[in-house]
This record gives C-alpha cells, sequence and structure tokens, in this order.
C-alpha cells in the first residue's frame, strides 16, 4: 500500500512544517527589536497625515485570553492597514485600567517591592504602577507580534 504523502502533489519549500513557536517568537521579536522595525515604520510616515485610534486598557479582567487577543490584534491590524494606506498611525497603548485586576496583579508581583503607602493600604505612586503596568502588558502583548509605542515617551 502507498503512503498517502506520496499520493499527493505539493510544492517543495524551504518553509518548515513545524512552527516552533516557543523558539520562533522569541526570535522573530528579537530580530524586529534588533532592526527597529516600529521605528522605521514611524520614521518612514512621518509628517504624514495622521490616523489616531483611541486604544483602551490593554484588558480590565486579569489574564489575557482570545477576546483580549482578538481585540488587540484587530486593532493593530486597522492600525497597520492605515500605516500602509499613507497615513502616519502610532499604536500606543493606553493605561486607564478602570477594573483594577491588572493593578492587583501587578500589585502581588511587587510583593515587598511596594512603595511604603502601598502596606497602609494607598496605591503606589502613579509613575512606579504605570512601569510595573507597563512591563506586565509588555510581556503579554509584544508576544503577540504587536508593534507600538511599548516605552514610555520622555
Amino acid at each position: 500500500m502507498p503512503e498517502w504523502k506520496d499520493t499527493v502533489n505539493l510544492p517543495r519549500t524551504a518553509f518548515p512544517m513545524k512552527a516552533n513557536l516557543p523558539t520562533s517568537e522569541p526570535e522573530t521579536l528579537a530580530r524586529w527589536r534588533a532592526m527597529d522595525l516600529y521605528g522605521q515604520i514611524r520614521a518612514r510616515r512621518a509628517g504624514a497625515p495622521k490616523f489616531v485610534l483611541h486604544d483602551g486598557p490593554p484588558y480590565a479582567n486579569g489574564n489575557i485570553h482570545i477576546g483580549t487577543a482578538l481585540n488587540k490584534i484587530l486593532k493593530e491590524f486597522v492600525v497597520k492597514s492605515r500605516s500602509m494606506a499613507g497615513f502616519d498611525a502610532p499604536y500606543v497603548v493606553g493605561y486607564d485600567c478602570h477594573g483594577l485586576p491588572i493593578e492587583l496583579q501587578v500589585d502581588r508581583e511587587l510583593g515587598p517591592k511596594k512603595a511604603p503607602d502601598v502596606r497602609r493600604g494607598l496605591l503606589p505612586r502613579v509613575p512606579r504602577l504605570r512601569g510595573a503596568l507597563r512591563r506586565h502588558d509588555e510581556r503579554k502583548f509584544q508576544r503577540l507580534g504587536i508593534l507600538g509605542t511599548w516605552t514610555p515617551r520622555t
């Protein structure tokens, strides 16, 4: 009996049959960072008509899930398509996490590094909290391949 794979006429490519995402994703993201892909896109569109998509908080209900990923990927798709259409379309993540689950998660991660006022039940200073939230989100959304302004503007 013949092998089924021998009966199908498929093209020969160098494209791997296995995605191997745990290895290939970090390599792709590192390559994009090394070549400053997002910076190059931003530089090419400098001075073009603006397109701004007002994006809210990354997610306000704890861990990332498929709905959250779809939301961010679709928003980035709109931003990228507008950029390819000739607009200056930056992608900047918003950080008004009115639902508090992200803040609670980051609060747990900070642990003893929290400011003394947190131990008394008050929120940490806003810049420290925003920085911790941003680092938390970078780990989640950059793995989806979303290009954007992830570092605070100075």
